[in-house]
């Protein structure tokens, strides 16, 4: 059922190019028309030997010049009939590529955050590839094939009814063989794909922690964990490729036994005048060539069958359920105030571990939010929310007196600015990255806002300044530097609300001085939700939540919080027991 599916989705793709596909069966009509004529022409020339000393050389002169024309115009109209279906192909795969990754962009977080990134990768780029390649040997046979087929059955009949009659019904027999053997290897494909993707998961992993994986000596436990993975692809593939080839030496062992029993019937026909021996030479020609298809098809089952797995598993993707959509969202907010509420929220990533219970809270605008507690107490989560990155399961959130779920969350995030604990920069400049936040921002402005996050001078200190090209997720600048670039793309759009969670955790202690200087003079007068490890940069908040287990349980200012001798304080001191 999987398997009709996916093909019947295929074909929606392949329908867009019915242009391609017109000419694509024009030429491979043109070409099996001039391949089954060339047969005609080989039995009239075999007539023109009548025996030694007796041919007709002019006729045959002229037979054979013909003969290479045709065989000419069938090479071109094959090539044609060939660079159609390569367009067909390539476009249908750029179709689904091109849904694929714009799916990438409407999934929910929750979908992101509960799968490798690899395995992702693995249905967009390595299971698009292997539908290709399945997808092109397709097609390069249907067409020629399925054509062949009714030309050799229509030229058989009208040399002889009756061996032909026996052709046709012997030739079910390879049929049943294709199919029985088909319908057991799609499992297996798939099989092959997901432990193709499991391992292209792995690999990800390990390019893009190598310093972990070294730091901690965990070498040899990723070759032994890759080599269990690699084990199980090898015996999957072999399993998978050994079952889907019986199909073809099957197939062709009914095929020349087919062949065999034409010649023998043929022969005997000849010899009792029902026939000439030209005419045999020809039926025996178009006996090879009806039952080639189906030697070809069965040698592209096993192509076809892994080109179906792999698709399944990109469709799977593109049918993923898409972020609530925000489209028809009725309120709009010009100009962010800055105030932010929530009412009674509840929040699990799981319903069966709860997380967040009953939470309120009332920020004031231009009010300093300080959230600390310990790790797993849902301080990003809460950052989480506020963003709409993932929506609460109860209560309701609300920014300058509206719902955040009424808002696009264009809209909505246009309001904050944030800075996170993991930087990310993309390939580009170093002005790009920092421009990132504002497109139209101009070079002073850029510049200004990376003095004011004290990134100026390390900018400069590069070989091109801020046209220095830095590779995926920053290249070789250290986690530092990387964390500076992300303060100066905050600083140079200042939004009316911001959320720095751990933002100078990679910054040295003079440098975090000047820049919580710079962050005291961006905070002023704008809501800023601050999470923080190391308490001592947020003794200057408003309103610091200690959190604990998803909810709050001391709320004041740092001096307030210190006097309670509660939780906070116990923080904050066993951070500066000597």
């Amino acid at each position: 059922m999987k398997d009709k599916r996916t093909i019947s989705r295929v074909l929606r793709y392949i329908k867009r190019y019915w242009v391609l596909i017109v000419c694509s069966i024009f030429f491979a009509a043109g070409t099996v028309a001039l391949t089954l004529y060339v047969p005609v022409v080989t039995g009239d020339a075999v007539d023109l030997i009548v025996g030694k000393g007796n041919v007709d050389f002019t006729h045959l002169i002229k037979l054979l010049i013909r003969l290479v024309i045709v065989i000419l115009v069938t090479s071109l109209m094959q090539w044609i009939m060939n660079s159609c279906n390569n367009r067909i192909v390539y476009n249908v795969v750029k179709d689904i590529r091109v849904d694929a990754f714009h799916k990438l962009g409407k999934l929910p977080f929750r979908y992101m955050d509960s799968r490798p990134h690899g395995e992702v990768v693995s249905r967009i780029i390595a299971d698009v590839d292997q539908f290709s390649d399945g997808l092109i040997m397709g097609f390069t046979q249907f067409f020629t094939g399925a054509i062949t087929i009714l030309g050799t059955l229509a030229f058989m009949f009208s040399i002889n009814f009756w061996i032909a009659l026996v052709v046709v019904i012997l030739t079910p027999l390879s049929l049943f063989i294709a199919n029985f053997i088909a319908k057991r290897t799609y499992d297996l494909f798939r099989e092959q794909s997901e432990t193709r993707a499991e391992q292209t998961s792995l690999i990800d992993e390990m390019i893009g922690n190598q310093r972990v994986v070294k730091a901690y000596g965990r070498e040899q436990d990723n070759v032994d964990r890759f080599n269990e993975i690699n084990g199980r692809l090898e015996k999957t593939s072999l399993k998978a490729t050994f079952f889907s080839s019986l199909v073809n030496p099957a197939t062709r062992f009914v095929n020349s036994t087919i062949y065999a029993v034409v010649g023998i019937v043929g022969a005997l026909t000849a010899i009792t005048g029902g026939m000439s021996v030209g005419q045999l030479s020809s039926f025996l020609s178009y006996s090879s060539q009806y039952t080639k298809p189906f030697n070809e098809i069965s040698g592209v089952i096993t192509e076809l069958q892994n080109a179906l797995a792999c698709a399944g598993r990109v469709f799977e993707l593109i049918d993923e359920q898409e972020e609530v959509s925000d489209e028809d969202a009725p309120e709009v907010i010009e100009e962010f105030d800055g105030k932010v509420e929530l009412n009674d929220v509840y929040f699990s990533y799981s319903e069966y571990k709860p997380l967040i219970t009953g939470f309120d809270l009332k920020v004031e605008p231009g009010q300093r939010v300080a959230i600390v507690g310990p790790t797993g107490c849902g301080k990003t989560t809460l950052i989480n929310l506020l963003m709409r990155f993932y929506d609460v399961n109860k209560g309701s959130i609300s920014v300058s007196g509206k719902d955040i779920r009424d808002l696009k969350r264009k809209n909505l995030r246009s309001g904050y600015g944030m800075v996170l604990q993991d930087t990310w920069l993309q390939s580009g400049t170093v002005r790009e990255n920092i421009r990132m936040g504002k497109p139209d921002a101009t070079d002073e402005e850029i510049i200004e806002a990376a003095k004011a996050a004290h990134s100026h001078s390390f900018i400069m200190r590069l070989k091109d300044g801020y046209d220095t090209l830095i590779g995926e997720d920053g290249g070789n600048l250290s986690q530092g530097q990387k964390q500076l670039l992300c303060i100066t793309r905050v600083m140079l759009c200042l939004p009316p609300m911001l959320i720095l969670d751990e933002a100078t955790s990679s910054i040295d202690t003079r440098t975090e001085i000047r820049i919580q200087k710079a962050f005291a003079l961006m905070m002023k007068g704008r809501t800023s939700f601050i999470v923080a490890h190391r308490l001592s940069t947020i003794r200057s908040a408003d309103v610091i939540l200690v959190m604990k287990d998803g909810n709050i349980i001391e709320k004041g200012n740092h001096a307030s919080l210190m006097a309670q001798g509660g939780f906070y304080s116990e923080l904050y001191n066993s951070q500066f027991k000597q």
